[in-house]
């Protein structure tokens, strides 16, 4: 029941931040440019223009035409593409598996690589390994995924010519864009890893283990690791959704058909309708994982509980 409760907490919230996203999102694109300017030919008459406002309604100040979208939305319709003239949800929602695909991947090889890389250097503090491991992810953190995409494409794709530099098809596709990605998470986590690690090795209860003879690799993986892991579900599932923000730039680079590229045009476009159903789609996949994040602390550390 506490848990009904609590969703439903989360679904009111994801509510109220589609009306003041939205409304944001209208305001700024209508103030920034006008949609019909760049839709018609440099000799379009008034007559021609006028046609177009009527048939978008864009003819009515912009609280009007947001209290009509407000209706449409009431019904799940957030409106049609200027441009594609199709459903704005719906090309959102079509390009959504592409950018989950590339998210998921990234996330994956970061939490693959970084938590080993994390506990190994822990265990070997101060070594030359700890050392060349922090400074391999102060690297990691400062390179920009824009610069470490363009340089991923100069070696692997004009000098090796090992993969493809853009599109969706095979795993080779997914390579270089997802690296691009994992760089910066590999280099957060691993250092996430080990900073919780050496402040859980040193706890009473640690010691204890250690005393009763268990192995090393016991005491690690089940008394230390499993503590570590309660303030990294956090970072991580921020970082998952904050990935969805960074795959737009890591998207145009490959030229990758997700919802961060359609985001790109739309927003060249003054497409507003496409706009707003990207930022309502992103939003529910924050909450979601908020959501999620706070059921798996309850699985991690039992003392925490769901209130709503």
């Amino acid at each position: 029941m506490v848990l009904v409760q609590y969703a439903v907490k989360r679904l009111f919230q994801m509510v109220l931040v589609f009306f003041v996203v939205s409304a944001i999102i209208i305001l700024m694109l209508v103030v920034t440019g006008d949609p019909i300017e760049l839709m018609l030919p440099p000799n379009a008459t008034n007559q021609q223009r006028e046609e177009i406002e009527k048939r978008l309604g864009l003819d009515q100040p912009w609280h009007i035409q947001y209290i009509r979208f407000l209706k449409g939305a009431l019904h799940g319709d957030l409106g049609d593409s200027f441009y594609f003239h199709e459903p704005a949800l719906k090309l959102v929602v079509e390009r959504l598996p592409a950018s989950l695909e590339l998210v998921i991947t990234a996330i994956s090889f970061s939490i693959i690589i970084a938590i080993p890389l994390g506990i190994l250097m822990a265990m070997w503090k101060d070594s030359l390994f700890d050392r060349l491991g922090l400074a391999g992810s102060l690297l990691g953190i400062s390179a920009p995924p824009f610069w470490v995409g363009i340089l991923l494409i100069l070696i692997f794709v004009v000098d090796l010519e090992w993969f493809p530099s853009s599109g969706r098809g095979s795993w080779r596709h997914l390579v270089l864009p997802a690296t691009s990605l994992a760089l910066f998470r590999v280099a957060l986590f691993s250092r996430l890893i080990r900073a919780g690690m050496l402040d859980v090795m040193a706890k009473d209860y640690v010691r204890t283990a250690r005393a009763k003879g268990l192995s090393e690799v016991l005491v690690v993986v089940k008394h230390a690791l499993k503590n570590t892991l309660i303030p990294f579900v956090t970072i991580a599932g921020l970082q998952i959704g904050g990935l969805i923000a960074y795959t737009i730039v890591t998207e145009k680079i490959f030229a990758w058909p997700g919802m961060g590229r359609l985001l790109l045009l739309s927003i060249e476009r003054l497409d507003y309708p496409v706009v707003v159903a990207y930022a309502m789609v992103t939003a529910a996949i924050f909450i979601i994982l908020n959501f999620l994040v706070d059921v798996l602390y309850t699985v991690l550390d039992p003392r925490v509980r769901i209130t709503h």
